[in-house]
């Protein structure tokens, strides 16, 4: 397999529909930041120990979750038929983010990214998630995506920062609040 199409020499790539669209249209940015993201959880997954298997293989299927969701945003001719991201996917983060909150002890103000380097590459998901979201909803004002999309993606965000938190609590690394910061969560 031949690894360039010279498609992109001229700013250009192809859709899953076949179609070119411009490198900087807002498709582009969506997927685009959903594959950074998902490069970042590798990264993530490359830091965690052995004896966090369950939680690699948690994350290796999230991995898959991406792609299904990239796959789609790539997709101009989208709709309920051809949807390749499940919905059930937001049902299941949403139990893994109630599972994760409890275990470490509840706090009340905003926390430093830091800790153990697995704990900060969640909060760098964290933020690309964040930046993917901003990316969506753009794409969306073009573009009718199904709303299952714009959900989990929000979600996402919260699960990463539970994770970051449970990471550093398993390893006992204190967090560090923001020392300027108020109580925000009630």
């Amino acid at each position: 397999m031949q690894l360039y199409t010279g498609v992109g020499d001229k700013g250009l790539t192809r859709l899953v529909d076949g179609g070119k669209v411009s490198k900087d249209s807002d498709r582009v940015w969506a997927y685009g930041t959903l594959d950074e993201l998902n490069t970042f959880v590798g990264l993530a997954i490359a830091e965690l120990d052995s004896q966090e298997l369950s939680l690699i293989k948690e994350l290796t299927q999230l991995q898959h979750s991406l792609f299904d969701l990239g796959t789609d945003l790539a997709n101009p001719k989208l709709n309920w038929d051809n949807m390749r991201f499940n919905p059930q996917y937001i049902d299941w983060i949403e139990k893994r983010i109630d599972v994760y909150q409890d275990e470490p002890p509840e706090i009340s103000r905003f926390i430093l990214p830091g800790g153990s380097k697995a704990s900060a590459l969640f909060q760098v998901c964290r933020t690309v998630t964040r930046r993917a979201e901003r990316q969506i909803v753009t794409l969306n004002w073009s573009t009718k995506l199904p709303p299952e999309l714009l959900i989990f993606v929000n979600r996402l965000s919260d699960y990463f920062y539970a994770l970051a938190r449970v990471i550093n609590y398993r390893l006992k690394m204190p967090e560090t609040f923001y020392e300027h910061g108020k109580t925000v969560f009630h």
